[in-house]
């Protein structure tokens, strides 16, 4: 059965996370159900000097023929009829990359103002894989709150924290050090990224 695997795209420094997961979950038979905030479209421009409309257009314009093998839907964060805003709507999991702190306060109290937090809330409320790559530092008590509500409400809390043992050369590699982990999670085997196999020693 074809996986499908939710994902947001907030306003938190780090876009590139977001859209190197789309990049990878491109090239597996996948269906992809994507919600950006305004925000989220804003940090896109900013730091990948995209300008288009679909977020789906550049994971498309920028992986080559290889990400033809997944459907990619695209919701605006305002459309609350969306299938993922019900929790009768079967999935995988849903990913929330980078994830605001903004973003992870609405969901760790239950507020579902847009269909990102609709669907996260959707997502705890069905027992279904819920992560969280906030992007934020240093972290404050309140954060550090939110966080733990969140995580014992069933939320997968992932800092967008590279690790450096497969001594990654380019930004891309290193963010996908952590896209590796977010795959893991997500039961989507992909041996592309690298793994820790013991001392080199």
């Amino acid at each position: 059965m074809t996986k499908r695997i939710i994902i947001g795209i907030c306003g938190a420094s780090g876009s590139i996370y977001g859209i190197r997961l789309l990049k990878a979950l491109a090239r597996h038979s996948v269906e992809i159900f994507l919600t950006v905030s305004t925000a989220g479209r804003f940090v896109i421009r900013e730091e990948l000097d995209y300008e288009g409309d679909l977020v789906a257009g550049l994971v498309h314009s920028h992986s080559g023929p290889s990400t033809e093998a997944a459907s990619i839907y695209e919701y605006s964060p305002e459309d609350l009829s969306a299938p993922f805003s019900s929790g009768s709507f079967q999935h995988d999991g849903m990913v929330i990359a980078p994830c605001s702190m903004n973003t992870l306060s609405a969901v760790s109290s239950g507020l579902t103002g847009n269909l990102m937090h609709r669907a996260a809330d959707v997502s705890l409320k069905e027992k279904r894989p819920l992560i969280l790559v906030v992007r934020e530092s240093p972290l404050n008590r309140i954060h550090l709150f939110n966080m733990g509500r969140a995580a014992e409400a069933g939320a997968t809390i992932m800092p967008a924290c590279p690790s450096f043992y497969s001594r990654p050369q380019t930004v891309d590699e290193a963010v996908d050090t952590v896209v590796a982990r977010i795959l893991d999670h997500l039961g989507v085997a992909d041996n592309r990224f690298p793994r820790w196999m013991g001392s080199r020693g």
